[in-house]
């Protein structure tokens, strides 16, 4: 007998990352990668944080920073991001806040809480890779989440008790989604929250890209909808889901969920199960910085990232062929390509590997079908606009001459 024998049946629903294994590319000095969605390490506040770290280890504070903490979360971060959210129109109380290890932990709990074997998730399609690998252990089923079509809930409803469960809850990314860029409209918000109320489910609202606009008018968080329409946090069924990955550090794990206090009571409990409470030095400093700099350090990523997707845009322009189309992203770190029917972007990414050294992710990781084969996903956050327009004028050749598997 080998241990495997005796794993749980979630355990055959949990596969590797493709976007952890191209991160690996990233070591290797020949190769132009736009695979890894993460911020620009050269543009981390690091100064600040030395600062904030040798500040939390003075005698008079490092017992509270090296000790255990609360579950909910270091208490003047979360009364840091009780103004956080106000400025974006969430009215809340730090009862309503719970500090996490990176959103990513935050989904895992939800998956935890909400799903039940044969119980429905509606995703998008694509939608976020991580978002399937945290939901994939609680064994659900997934459909296809259309806000800008005429299925009506009813539909939905019925294909879940067809498979044995229930609509549980509907997870997006409103905001330049990771991984086309695309950001939902504020008519199809008032509709998704009109869609759960009549499905009776829950809507998690992932804003890991949030800060990161750079053109357009903001629109409001759907927690920000359902709060001015409801009245009040404690009857909303939306779940806000925050991180300071994209914009403070990724590296100290710390993001945060917004939502009504039963909600945020039962995540603690799941909290205390898995990990206690999240790193409080770490809490520390995030929180230390945030209240000097997230402003004016939020401004900069935006206008050096703005330039960088403007210079994907334009060189995708001047050097894909016909056929292949592209989303054009108002804010975060994606541009979504579609290629021609018949053609593989994973085989295109082993030829590109091979030839021109370019690295994108293949875009059958993002669907929950395993569909999608013809499309990949680029990421402008760490390339340089000298990079950008040598990595797409390679990508552009390759596709004009054809290498391409059917």
């Amino acid at each position: 007998m080998t241990l495997e024998q005796i794993f749980a049946t979630r355990a055959a629903r949990l596969k590797a990352s493709e976007i952890r294994e191209l991160l690996k590319l990233l070591d290797q000095p020949d190769i132009l990668s736009f695979a890894g969605g993460i911020p620009d390490p050269s543009l981390f506040p690091a100064e600040a944080f030395a600062q904030a770290f040798s500040e939390a280890l003075t005698p008079s504070r490092q017992a509270q920073a090296l000790q255990y903490s609360v579950s909910e979360g270091y208490l003047p971060l979360r009364r840091w991001l009780v103004v956080h959210m106000g400025t974006i129109g969430v009215p809340c109380t730090t009862d309503n806040i719970l500090i996490t290890s990176g959103s990513q932990q935050a989904l895992d709990y939800f998956g935890k809480l909400f799903l039940s074997p044969g119980d429905t998730a509606l995703v998008g399609w694509p939608t976020y890779l991580g978002a399937l690998a945290a939901f994939n252990a609680y064994e659900p089923v997934y459909d296809r989440l259309t806000i800008g079509t005429n299925r009506a809930p009813a539909d939905y409803m019925a294909a879940a008790k067809a498979t044995g469960g229930r609509v549980k809850f509907a997870y997006l990314s409103a905001d330049f989604a990771n991984p086309t860029g695309e950001t939902v409209d504020h008519a199809g918000r008032e509709r998704l929250l009109d869609q759960a109320e009549t499905m009776d489910c829950a809507v998690i609202e992932d804003a890991a890209y949030q800060a990161l606009r750079y053109d357009g008018a903001p629109v409001p968080p759907i927690l920000a909808l359902e709060i001015a329409r409801k009245g009040t946090i404690e009857a909303c069924r939306t779940i806000y889901c925050g991180s300071f990955s994209k914009t403070l550090s990724p590296g100290l794990r710390v993001g945060w969920v917004v939502a009504p206090q039963p909600v945020i009571r039962q995540l603690v409990l799941l909290k205390q199960a898995a990990d206690l409470h999240s790193s409080s030095i770490n809490q520390i400093a995030i929180h230390t910085v945030a209240e000097r700099l997230f402003d004016s350090h939020v401004a900069e990523l935006r206008s050096v990232y703005q330039r960088r997707r403007d210079a994907m845009l334009d060189a995708l322009a001047r050097h894909m062929p016909d056929g292949v189309t592209w989303t054009r992203p108002e804010g975060g770190m994606f541009v979504w390509l579609t290629l021609p029917e018949g053609h593989d972007g994973a085989a295109l990414l082993a030829r590109s590997l091979e030839t021109v050294k370019v690295a994108f992710v293949p875009g059958r990781a993002f669907f929950a079908d395993g569909s999608g084969a013809n499309s990949l996903r680029l990421s402008f956050s760490c390339a340089s606009e000298p990079m950008i327009e040598e990595g797409m004028k390679r990508l552009g050749v390759l596709l004009r001459e054809g290498q391409l598997a059917s």
